[in-house]
């Protein structure tokens, strides 16, 4: 049948018996088969066309990219939900003193966040992930919608636990959802289409803020952002919950021929769909693993500096000398930056699949730098410098995506993927946990240790970047010269729920 491009570098032939690890016996096990390998072997006999297989693609980008989409823009606003209800009496209609806003901007969310991780992972695994995603959805937009009954620090610190615990699933889950629709090649720009919307958020949140701002009946006007954000987020979990698919092979909107398509294009991505089997010797090799650690240090260097471009971005627009409702709208230009910054970045490496990934991380993080370093360095006095500065950090976005596709692309064995994914959102939650805390209450609003935080950050995470590329490129150098087995045996490796590692034809997309 006409096979999908995924970029992949040609392999020498070698017979599946020499490539395959220790593990492969117990690939034969119904253990180890994938959930949809008995589609998969149908796919054998297919006979398709290209024109076929486009037509299953685009069918594929109507129904999961929009969903998606939305999905995530809104728990984007509902996380910084704070942010634009900060300047409206937030912390006096809920009492809050010193570095209350601190903790619950950031570090109790991501508390929740950091506890779910793991669980959420084993239940993304063992449930389906569809109906699973939309039921969390539903939940944290009930959740939200009680946040103006919270008139303490104690009652919103828990209406932000239980939101971190809840919101903690849509991240894990959309890197694993890229991998069961998506080949290795289209899932920089998928990705990017739906992170975007971070950009797309602090614009459309800017425009709800300043909205709210000539509110002057009624409710305390903080309470009206909560209250819209969490409304249109349930219902909008049960349309999710209605059209949202699991997998390619059990999909309604596909007849039995375009299943067998949609699972013959991704099997090809050698790293299989799905299989629910939690596989202890996976987990083991997750934690051996150098590129675990090193996408846990890279997303705990870029999160740190995330609460000054999430939670903090009101008050910072308006310690550069800004009025209240300055400091909604000039937020719009930094989310235009973060948008296009997104869509540019997950076009080029679609364009350029095989060595652009690792590239656009770091021009992208390089440019963060020099924000940061401008934000440390100019004077006070100098608001539009800094206010500039400060857009250039939302360049930031594209740096910490296409760390996802990291997961997405250049993993292998569904228990490992998804340890990999908890590990990077731990340092995820770490990074976001720590970053409230360098905005000190008593440096406000001069902020200069949240600043220098953010410096060091990307730095760190910049380190990390070129670190992780010089170690794929050399381990696909070190698996060309050494000689491995065609792509049918590679890909039958990924089938049977093998681990990139394990299967000697994989290769990493940098």
């Amino acid at each position: 049948m006409a096979t999908t491009d995924l970029e992949q570098k040609p392999i020498p032939a070698q017979t599946s018996e020499t490539a395959n690890s220790e593990h492969f016996s117990e690939a034969n096990s119904a253990l180890d088969l994938d959930d949809t390998y008995h589609v998969y072997r149908e796919t054998e006999e297919l006979d398709v066309t290209p024109d076929e297989i486009e037509k299953v693609l685009r069918k594929i980008d109507f129904r999961i990219v929009p969903i998606l989409f939305v999905t995530y823009l809104l728990q984007y606003l509902d996380k910084n939900s704070l942010n634009f209800s900060s300047v409206y009496g937030l912390e006096e209609g809920t009492n809050l003193k010193g570095q209350d806003y601190s903790w619950l901007v950031g570090s109790i969310f991501y508390f929740g966040y950091l506890i779910a991780q793991f669980p959420s992972s084993y239940l993304l695994q063992k449930l389906p992930i569809g109906r699973f995603v939309s039921i969390t959805t539903i939940l944290w937009g009930i959740i939200l919608m009680t946040t103006p009954g919270c008139t303490s620090f104690a009652g919103i610190a828990t209406n932000r636990f239980l939101l971190g615990l809840t919101e903690a699933v849509v991240n894990p889950a959309f890197v694993w959802i890229m991998s069961i629709w998506y080949t290795a090649a289209e899932q920089p720009l998928r990705l990017e289409i739906y992170y975007c919307t971070n950009g797309l958020a602090t614009m459309f949140g800017g425009l709800i803020g300043y909205a709210v701002g000539h509110i002057t009946t009624g409710l305390a006007r903080w309470m009206y952002v909560f209250i819209i954000f969490g409304s249109i987020s349930t219902a909008w979990g049960v349309i999710s919950l209605i059209f949202l698919p699991d997998l390619p092979a059990t999909a309604k909107f596909l007849n039995q021929k375009e299943k067998a398509i949609a699972t013959d294009r991704v099997s090809r991505n050698r790293q299989g769909i799905k299989n629910h089997h939690f596989k202890k010797h996976q987990a083991i090799q997750c934690a051996k693993d150098p590129k675990t650690w090193i996408l846990f240090v890279m997303a705990t260097g870029a999160q740190i500096p995330n609460a000054a471009l999430t939670s903090f971005t009101s008050l910072i627009v308006k310690s550069f000398g800004f009025d209240t409702l300055g400091t909604q709208y000039l937020q719009i230009p930094g989310g235009a930056v973060q948008f296009l910054a997104l869509i540019g970045g997950g076009f080029i490496c679609t364009k350029w699949p095989r060595h652009s990934r690792c590239p656009t991380m770091i021009v992208a993080n390089s440019i963060c730098i020099l924000g940061a370093a401008l934000l440390v360095g100019l004077p006070d006095d100098n608001k539009w410098g800094r206010l500039v500065a400060l857009w250039l950090c939302y360049f930031q976005g594209l740096g910490f995506s296409m760390s996802l596709t990291m997961i997405s692309s250049n993993v292998a064995g569904s228990t490992k993927k998804q340890l990999t994914a908890a590990v990077l959102f731990t340092g995820y939650c770490v990074g976001n946990i720590i970053g409230p805390q360098t905005f000190l209450s008593s440096e406000a609003p001069g902020y200069h240790s949240a600043y220098i935080a953010m410096l060091i950050g990307y730095s760190v995470k910049l380190v990390s970047i070129v670190i992780l590329y010089i170690y794929m490129y050399r381990s696909n150098k070190a698996r060309d010269a050494a000689g491995v087995f065609d792509e049918k045996a590679a890909v039958d490796a990924g089938m049977h729920d093998m681990t990139e590692i394990d299967n000697k034809g994989f290769r990493y997309s940098l």
